[in-house]
């Protein structure tokens, strides 16, 4: 009952996230003419700076709504990867709760912010090389949907977010039911040595779910991992951002190649670490 508590509860609070951006979406489907449309075009240079910053805000909402304007074609994958690698989850507010030390906090959202930016740019710039850039389609998002856009604004975009956040809701229900039999203890003796460490929390920060980023928290906080695979995990978790990818964006081998970039620059990230502090 917790479990299913817990899980309703963090649904609901990603709705709203939800129903403001299916509202733009919309809203910029019926309402933009093309010179709109090549303005967003044009200003995407600047999008993986102002992503990292809007990511580094506490919750998954900015990542969720980075997958659907990603899928639309609305930003780049720099700004994508920008927004994930900087999202905080429930990192932040356990912190916070836990009165760790300001510096301390400020010092790791600054520095995944640092990343998201340093990454997102990067790996734009290789994406774009080798890819061939893809038109503004929202209309295509709506259409794997089956939202019948063409009655409203409103009404597609709450069918959008109803659809998105059931979808949502099963899976993580699974996880958290999952993730409450696992026993973590096993492997936080590798999570102490170097580069074993950032490549195992990596994979923990992969499970598109609160749950990760709640247990690395708390591992780091009782001093049971070192601060790099702390970001190494928190720079791949982007909440539950990558799942809705995965629904929204039919594109199977992107979704996959998004998600491996997002692995190696979030270990990376961890490594640098020990340069860095």
């Amino acid at each position: 009952m917790d479990i299913l508590i817990d899980t309703l509860i963090d649904n609901l609070k990603l709705f709203p996230f939800l129903f403001i951006t299916y509202l733009c979406l919309e809203y910029m489907e019926h309402k933009t003419s093309d010179k709109t449309a090549e303005i967003i075009k044009k200003a995407g240079w600047s999008g993986p700076l102002i992503g990292s910053l809007c990511g580094a805000l506490p919750q998954c909402g900015f990542s969720v709504a980075a997958a659907n304007f990603f899928a639309a074609r609305l930003i780049g994958i720099g700004t994508l990867l920008a927004i994930f690698l900087s999202t905080s989850d429930e990192m932040l507010p356990i912190m916070l709760s836990a009165a760790v030390p300001p510096l301390v906090i400020t010092k790791i959202l600054l520095y995944k912010a640092s990343c998201g930016i340093v990454f997102g740019y990067a790996v734009g710039f290789i994406w774009h090389k080798y890819h061939k850039y893809r038109e503004i389609n929202i209309e295509e998002l709506c259409r794997n949907e089956n939202c019948h856009c063409e009655d409203s604004v409103v009404k597609p975009a709450l069918h959008h977010s109803l659809r998105i956040t059931a979808f949502i809701f099963v899976f993580t229900l699974i996880l958290n039911y999952s993730m409450s039999y696992l026993d973590i203890s096993a492997v936080t003796a590798y999570m102490q040595i170097p580069l074993a460490g950032e490549l195992i929390s990596g994979i923990i920060g992969l499970i598109p779910n609160c749950s990760s980023s709640v247990i690395l928290t708390q591992l780091y906080m009782d001093d049971f991992i070192p601060f790099g695979a702390l970001i190494s995990g928190s720079l791949v978790n982007g909440g539950v951002g990558l799942l809705v990818l995965f629904r929204v964006n039919r594109r199977l081998r992107e979704n996959l190649l998004i998600t491996a970039a997002l692995y190696v620059c979030g270990v990376i990230g961890g490594l640098l670490t020990h340069l860095i502090f």
